[in-house]
């Protein structure tokens, strides 16, 4: 797991290396004699001379800090490494090398990657598939194309206008109205209705189910649903 906010997911009075450290002792049957180059050989991978494991959180950039914390995650060899929000508070060229960084490791160590993100730029940019939630719940799923281009739920629908288009630049953003509901006291029916502005009145008493537009693209909204489909469980 690689953290939101890298300098709070830290430890401020330890150095990089000991928490890499932390992390290998505690994983892997690594003699206490091997765990020093194993930290170097993971800051290399990462982009970080080795010398900088005995420096302090403080101590690095905020591209750099991030970097630290992709070492740690990769100290024990995961099949699958979760990013939240892994370009947050960073420039935009740094933003740029740390998606560069773990697209070469996704190759290098064979990883699934799971970006949790806001960032619509990273998700067309880095993503095959893209799950789009809602108040805690899928709304949409499908190939990166699938959604940016095919979309069928009206919050992906609004999410896409939301984004700045290039090729348009002096066209006007479209805000959601509305707020997101408070997850301990969810509407009934579809949690998007109250914001949605196109559904009806069955949208407000049933939970819509997932429905297949096409194979591989998943929808949960009444509207999406074929005529005489049944909803996945």
């Amino acid at each position: 797991m690689v953290f939101q906010g890298a300098m709070n997911a830290l430890n401020p009075v330890r150095t990089v290396g000991s928490q890499i450290c932390e992390a290998i002792r505690l994983h892997n049957a690594v003699p206490k004699n091997q765990t020093e180059k194993e930290i170097e050989k993971l800051l290399d991978y990462v982009g970080v001379a080795s010398s900088y494991k005995n420096r302090y959180p403080h101590q690095f950039s905020g591209g750099m800090r991030q970097r630290a914390m992709i070492a740690m995650a990769l100290a024990c060899q995961p099949q699958i490494l979760i990013a939240d929000e892994p370009t947050t508070a960073l420039d935009v060229m740094v933003q740029a090398q740390i998606m560069d960084l773990l697209d070469e490791l996704k190759s290098e160590f064979n990883l699934g990657i799971i970006i949790v993100t806001h960032d619509l730029g990273v998700v067309a940019e880095y993503c095959d598939r893209v799950l789009v939630m809602y108040a805690g719940r899928m709304v949409e799923y499908g190939e990166a194309d699938q959604i940016f281009n095919k979309s069928v739920h009206p919050y992906t629908q609004r999410l896409m206008l939301a984004f700045p288009d290039i090729e348009n630049p002096n066209a006007e953003l479209v805000s959601i109205p509305g707020h997101p509901p408070p997850l301990d006291d969810l509407p009934p029916g579809c949690n998007f209705e109250p914001r949605c502005g196109v559904g009806g009145h069955r949208c407000a008493r049933e939970t819509p189910g997932i429905f297949t537009v096409e194979p591989g693209h998943l929808c949960s909204c009444l509207l999406a649903q074929p005529k005489g489909s049944a909803a996945h469980e």
